[in-house]
């Protein structure tokens, strides 16, 4: 096949899994704005960094090892692939009683950290206690999908995921707008949608049709492959916890310079950004195995088409969206909420400062997995530290000077900085790998 058509095979279900992946989060939003309110709203997001974290571990695994197995079978060696698969799989379920017991020890001491106390507070450990008992599907959901499309089974990567967001939209209609079990309610719909996710994703690899078959007999874990396996995927780690750092710090600073209404509005522009976020990442993630295989086969032509391709759809992707969201504001913030005049003003002040260059966030999450796809875990660890770095001074000095207006203006600002510092990095990569002038 062409490159275009690869990546279209790839992209085309990959895009639409993370979609769905998305839509999660985005039902869990409208359900909680419509039924519970600005508190509600306020609580997720300040639960959201350790929700974001404990997704960033199952990516990292998924992401890593799913790298390192298409490199291997891009090399034609099949039997390693396998193993390493064993090891990755056997990995998420050692994690699992390690998350669940961090989250129990220190859950409430974070959320408290951001500011936040009475009922917001409440409804946010009502959602962390379910994830401690379901971590597990948590890590394995958000793995599940990396590993199927390295097995060359994307299109069963995006029907699981279309399942579990089916399962999550009717579990948080019966339990949050009929129960009203509030945020308990959002949670236990999110985890059963995990679980179905893990459980058929996982029974896909002892099946006839896994290119990487495994067996009761493959299931050892393999230590040699685990130093690789997470140095190529923890930049996805670093990404999620790049993310949750970034909310936790923005909810501080807004409870410091505005109150819990705004982190509400904070919330709506959040599950805003997962739409085109999960999308460049599908991009991304649709790209990578393309990417790895090209790489590990010494492809360097198709590579640097590959590239080339996925970072145009990306980026002009992001620009048309920004577009419409700024001509279309105000539709787009009342599907979360059409009572609250507070939070419904402060959303839409906020969008048109925060999401100004949110396109370039597709930008870097290109390159990211560009340099995971070809064994360069260090420099997308770089993308990702130096996204945290970067914003950070701009995070504390902005509302000094501009207060709430400041603080909106903190994400874009440091992204544009970022993106300038990445190209040239790009650039340089591209051409001691030979990709310019192939």
């Amino acid at each position: 096949m062409s490159v275009l058509r690869q990546f279209l095979r790839f992209t085309v279900p990959t895009v639409a899994a993370m979609l769905v992946n998305g839509l999660y989060q985005v039902v869990d939003g409208i359900f909680i704005g419509h039924y519970i309110g600005a508190a509600g709203l306020a609580a997720i997001n300040v639960a959201w960094p350790v929700i974001g974290t404990t997704l960033g571990i199952g990516m990292m695994v998924g992401v890593g090892c799913g790298a390192l197995a298409s490199i291997r079978q891009g090399e034609g060696d099949i039997e390693q692939a396998r193993r390493i698969l064993a090891t990755g799989l056997m990995s998420l379920i050692v994690l699992a009683p390690c998350v669940a017991a961090v989250l129990w020890w220190l859950a409430e001491d974070f959320l408290r950290w951001q500011g936040v106390e009475g009922q917001v507070l409440q409804l946010g450990l009502q959602y962390l206690q379910v994830l401690m008992l379901s971590c597990v599907f948590s890590l394995g959901s958000i793995a599940m999908p990396f590993l199927l499309r390295n097995d060359d089974s994307p299109n069963l990567a995006t029907l699981l995921m279309m399942l579990g967001a089916l399962i999550n939209i009717v579990l948080d209609y019966v339990l949050i707008a009929v129960a009203g079990w509030e945020l308990t309610g959002a949670a236990i719909a999110t985890a059963v949608a995990q679980m179905v996710v893990s459980v058929l994703g996982m029974s896909y690899f002892f099946s006839r049709r896994a290119n990487m078959r495994l067996t009761r007999a493959c299931l050892r874990f393999d230590w040699q492959y685990v130093p690789k396996m997470l140095h190529i995927g923890a930049s996805s780690l670093f990404m999620y916890a790049y993310g949750a750092i970034m909310v936790a710090i923005h909810n501080s600073v807004i409870m410091h310079y505005g109150d819990a209404v705004l982190v509400g509005a904070y919330a709506m522009l959040g599950y805003i950004i997962v739409v085109y976020y999960f999308t460049a990442e599908g991009i991304a993630s649709g790209m990578q195995p393309l990417a790895s295989f090209y790489y590990g086969a010494g492809q360097n032509d198709n590579l640097r088409r590959l590239l080339k391709l996925a970072m145009s759809v990306a980026v002009l992707g992001g620009m048309v969206f920004v577009l419409l969201l700024n001509l279309f504001s105000e539709q787009v913030i009342s599907i979360f909420n059409s009572n609250d005049a507070r939070l419904l003003q402060g959303a839409s002040f906020a969008l048109t400062l925060h999401l100004s260059a949110l396109y370039l966030d597709g930008f870097l999450v290109v390159c990211a997995a560009f340099y995971q796809a070809t064994n360069q875990g260090n420099r997308a660890m770089f993308v990702t530290i130096g996204n945290i770095v970067l914003q950070l001074p701009f995070l504390f000095v902005l509302p000094k000077l501009w207060g709430m207006t400041g603080v909106w203006l903190a994400f874009p600002l440091s992204n544009l900085a970022l993106s300038l510092v990445v190209a040239v990095m790009l650039w340089r990569s591209l051409r001691r790998m030979n990709l310019l002038s192939v």
